[in-house]
């Protein structure tokens, strides 16, 4: 009797071992094939970041191209257009005394198109926006604007530090033109206020200008510059929070800076 319970516990153990090893076979087993799933959506969430930013760029890129466009037809154009007109007229009219004044006038009209075309120049490097701070690249951009004078622009800089990078400033500069050029085609407005801040460790960008507002739930169905805007934010793992109302339009961003 006592040698068959011997045998009996033997046998059992044995069952009980071969269960655990065989669990723990099946659990390692599971593991690998769930790790393997997880680091294949991890690769598949990678190559969907990687096509979403080389859509962005070539978005922004676009974007630049015609902005270039513009600037040269619409500014430098016009100021060699200009040029040219008073040489003509010098040509034809030949008058000594008005010649000195017209050929001052001449010169800076050409020198002010040759600042354009460097400015324009340096707008298709990389090399801009890379060794720019946010606030210089917002700076210049509301320089460009102030030319045409379409309303007043108040910049507020309480940013110290700048070490974010290239795809952050670039994706944030490209959040304040979209901003900035809705103002000046659909808001009407007068003034337009641009903050940027460190809160809570996240960089903020808060934008907002006193024009006529508009729908924003109709402008985030059929808005295509807007949908944009928020899905880069977003791709920066920020949030984008945009209000409007007949006092005014206001863009709240907040992107984490570390």
């Amino acid at each position: 009797m006592g040698e068959s319970t011997v045998i009996a516990s033997l046998i059992l153990f044995n069952i009980f071992f071969v269960a655990f090893i065989g669990g723990i076979i099946v659990f390692v087993r599971q593991y690998h094939i769930k790790k393997k799933i997880h680091e294949e959506e991890l690769k598949m969430i990678d190559l969907l970041h990687k096509q979403e930013l080389l859509q962005m760029q070539a978005e922004i890129q676009k974007e630049t191209m015609k902005h270039i466009g513009r600037e040269i037809h619409d500014n430098v154009g016009q100021k060699l257009t200009l040029s040219s007109l008073y040489l003509q007229q010098l040509n034809y009219e030949n008058k000594a005394p008005n010649i000195e004044e017209n050929i001052n006038t001449i010169n800076e009209i050409i020198n002010e198109s040759l600042n354009d075309l460097r400015r324009l120049s340096k707008s298709l490097t990389d090399d801009v926006i890379e060794q720019s701070t946010i606030f210089e690249l917002i700076e210049n951009e509301i320089s460009k604007i102030n030319d045409l004078k379409p309303f007043k622009i108040v910049l507020k800089n309480n940013v110290k530090q700048d070490d974010f990078t290239y795809q952050t400033k670039s994706i944030l500069l490209r959040v304040v033109q979209e901003f900035l050029q809705n103002s000046i085609k659909h808001a009407k407005c007068e003034q337009v206020i641009i903050e940027l801040s460190i809160i809570k460790s996240d960089l903020v960008v808060f934008l907002k200008d006193d024009g006529k507002g508009f729908d924003t739930k109709a402008i985030q169905s059929k808005g295509i510059g807007l949908r944009n805007m928020k899905k880069r934010i977003e791709m920066l793992k920020g949030t984008f929070d945009v209000k409007s109302n007949s006092e005014g339009t206001s863009l709240n961003v907040k992107i984490p800076s570390k």
